[in-house]
């Protein structure tokens, strides 16, 4: 195998060709970076954080594949995975992730003590999410923690603490991913119910898309607390409207269960994720007051 060849599949192993993983991470992240300090983050924080996005998440990536490469290799929208495809040994995937973990973990010690103990919660969250969906019926909650956990991070680095509303962001962002999570475990639930795995999807049966739905009004109504308790203005609320707009977008994709449409309503989550940032980002620019409500 050329360099060239090897640098593919290791693109293809962090999911660098697909990064909608990274996305769903990232749209938190920011979330908990611009409300922890007030719409003006730390510079070098933020690096840090987006950075981390990155790293952690192909790394995560990696592992994923590793713990279910044996799985992969008999549905039809993972055979092609390197791991799977066995264009390079488990061990190679694995020194792969062991040297992002490690950048990342570099870049969380130029942060304080919490966020290096929150970083080491963080890792482990992430490494055992992959093994879940064996005897776990809900991975999707957990994938939404680990998610999620980069926002008591960024009030940690900008604070040294974390407050209340941290957690709360964070299981609103667990509601958000339970119910992405299961739109994208839809896609493959027969394959996954076949090799004995679980899942959001195959737990909810045929009240799918009602739990994908109650799940997505949790999150948002759960956004609204947050921007109510914090005082936020009507351009953050406007966000959320926008999110809920696309939220019915993929009601409509969907209620009829065909895979590539709950697919495509799973991608579409990036928009409900930047149109909250952008929400959040408009109005600590050009901050708008609800003179309606207060």
């Amino acid at each position: 195998m050329t360099l060239t060849e090897r640098l593919n599949v290791y693109e293809k192993l962090m999911r660098l060709d697909k990064p909608i993983g990274i996305l769903l991470l990232l749209w938190p992240t920011l979330w908990g970076l611009w409300l922890s300090s007030y719409g003006s983050p730390n510079p070098a924080v933020a690096v840090i954080f987006i950075l981390g996005v990155v790293l952690m998440r192909s790394a995560g990536c990696i592992i994923n594949d590793v713990a279910d490469r044996n799985f992969d290799l008999h549905v039809e929208r993972t055979k092609d995975r390197p791991l799977a495809a066995k264009l390079i040994p488990p061990w190679e995937a694995l020194l792969l992730a062991g040297v992002l973990m490690l950048l990342a973990f570099l870049l969380v010690l130029q942060l304080n003590r919490l966020t290096i103990e929150l970083a080491v919660i963080a890792f482990l969250l992430a490494v055992i999410y992959p093994f879940l969906k064996r005897f776990f019926w809900l991975p999707q909650a957990w994938l939404g923690i680990a998610f999620g956990f980069g926002i008591p991070m960024a009030f940690a680095a900008h604070h040294g603490t974390i407050v209340p509303i941290a957690w709360v962001i964070m299981i609103a962002n667990m509601f958000w991913a339970i119910a992405y999570d299961t739109e994208y475990a839809m896609v493959d639930r027969e394959d996954d119910a076949r090799l004995g795995l679980k899942s959001s999807a195959i737990l909810f049966g045929r009240f799918d898309v009602h739990g994908v739905m109650v799940c997505h009004a949790l999150f948002l109504l759960t956004m609204a607390g947050v921007g109510w308790r914090a005082h936020l203005g009507a351009l953050y609320f406007v966000g959320l409207v926008a999110a809920a707009l696309l939220v019915y977008y993929q009601f409509l994709l969907i209620r009829g269960r065909q895979r590539e449409l709950c697919f495509k309503a799973f991608l579409n989550n990036n928009l409900v994720g930047a149109v909250i940032y952008g929400g959040i980002l408009l109005d600590f620019l050009f901050r708008i007051p609800l003179f309606f409500i207060r």
